[in-house]
C-alpha cells in the first residue's frame, strides 16, 4: 500500500483511533485541533490549529491531501449550538479547503432516521428525523452532497467502547434510568467503526452511503441490565411520567457495510463489546 496524506477533522474518540491506524500503516496524517497540538505531535500527527466554528482560524496547507476524514462531534463545554458545529462548521471547512480531496469520508448519524415502530431500516429507508438533532445532521449531509457529491457518508449508530459506556455512571450510582426499556439501541464498538472507515479509504466508495452498526440491536433493558451485571450493580428503570414526544424506535441494518466494505466485526454484539470495553482502561 502506497503512503498517502490524510487530513482528519474531528480527531476525537473515533477520529484519533482512525488517525493512529493510518500512522501505523505508514501514512502521514494532519489533524485539526483547537488545543491538543502538543499531544497530537507526540502521536506523530501533524497538528493544524483551528476551529470549524471560526472560519478565520482555518488555514489548510496546499499540500496534496488524498483523504479528508470528517468526524466532528459536539463539545458540550464549548458553548456552541449543534447548528454552528455540524452545519455551519462543515460549510466553513469546505470553503477553506484549497481543493476538495479525491476521497472524503464523512461521519454522520443514524439520527436522520425517524422511524418509531421498531422496524428495520437501511440506506434506502426514508430519512424523516423527528428530533432537531437529526434534522441538522441531515441538512449537513445534504450540504456535503451539494458541494462534494463524491463523498462517502457513514451513518453511525451509537459508538461505545473503552471509557465510553452508555449510562455507566448512572448505573454505578444506582440512579433510575428514565427510558422505555423495550426500545431498541443501535450500537457499534469503536474498534469496528475504525475498521469500517479504513475499509472506505481502501475501496472505491465515492458517492456511497453506509449504515455503520453491529446489526444486533438489544433493547435498552437487555443492554443496561447486562451492563449492571458486569458492574455488579442492578440497573433500575423509571419510565418517564406524563405525555412525552415520540421516540425513535428502529433497528439499523448493517448488511451493505458487511457485503460491500467487507468488515468483519470484532464485536458482533454488545455482550462481547461491553465485556472487552469494561476491562480496557485505555482512552
Amino acid at each position: 500500500m502506497s503512503a498517502n496524506h490524510h487530513l482528519v477533522i474531528g480527531c476525537g474518540y473515533l477520529g484519533l483511533r482512525v488517525a493512529r491506524a493510518w500512522l501505523a500503516q505508514g501514512h502521514s496524517v494532519s489533524a485539526l485541533t483547537r488545543s491538543r497540538a502538543s499531544e497530537f505531535s507526540q502521536w506523530g500527527l501533524i497538528p493544524l490549529l483551528g476551529d470549524v466554528t471560526e472560519p478565520a482560524s482555518l488555514q489548510f496547507p496546499h499540500s496534496s491531501v488524498q483523504t479528508l476524514f470528517y468526524a466532528v462531534g459536539m463539545d458540550r463545554t464549548a458553548g456552541k449550538t449543534m447548528e454552528e458545529v455540524y452545519l455551519k462548521g462543515l460549510g466553513h471547512v469546505l470553503s477553506a479547503l484549497p481543493a476538495l480531496p479525491e476521497r472524503i469520508i464523512y461521519i454522520s448519524s443514524t439520527s436522520v432516521y425517524g422511524q418509531t415502530t421498531g422496524e428495520w431500516v437501511d440506506e434506502n429507508s426514508p430519512t424523516e428525523p423527528i428530533e432537531e438533532s437529526g434534522r441538522i445532521v441531515l441538512q449537513a449531509e445534504q450540504l456535503l452532497r451539494s458541494v462534494a457529491p463524491h463523498s462517502t457518508i457513514l451513518r453511525f449508530a451509537g459508538i461505545y467502547g473503552p471509557q465510553r459506556i452508555i449510562r455507566k455512571t448512572a448505573i454505578e450510582r444506582g440512579e433510575p434510568l428514565r427510558a422505555d426499556p423495550e426500545k431498541w439501541l443501535n450500537l457499534i464498538h469503536v474498534e469496528d467503526g475504525v475498521q469500517a472507515v479504513l475499509a472506505c479509504a481502501e475501496k472505491k466508495t465515492a458517492g456511497q452511503l453506509y449504515c455503520i452498526s453491529d446489526g444486533h440491536p438489544p433493547t435498552r433493558r437487555e443492554f443496561y441490565t447486562f451492563t449492571g451485571e458486569l458492574l455488579g450493580v442492578p440497573a433500575v428503570f423509571e419510565p418517564s411520567a406524563g405525555p412525552t414526544c415520540p421516540e425513535t424506535h428502529r433497528r439499523i441494518s448493517n448488511q451493505k457495510m458487511l457485503t460491500e466494505l467487507g468488515v468483519t466485526l470484532k464485536y458482533p454484539t454488545f455482550r462481547e463489546g461491553l465485556r472487552a470495553s469494561l476491562q480496557d482502561t485505555s482512552n
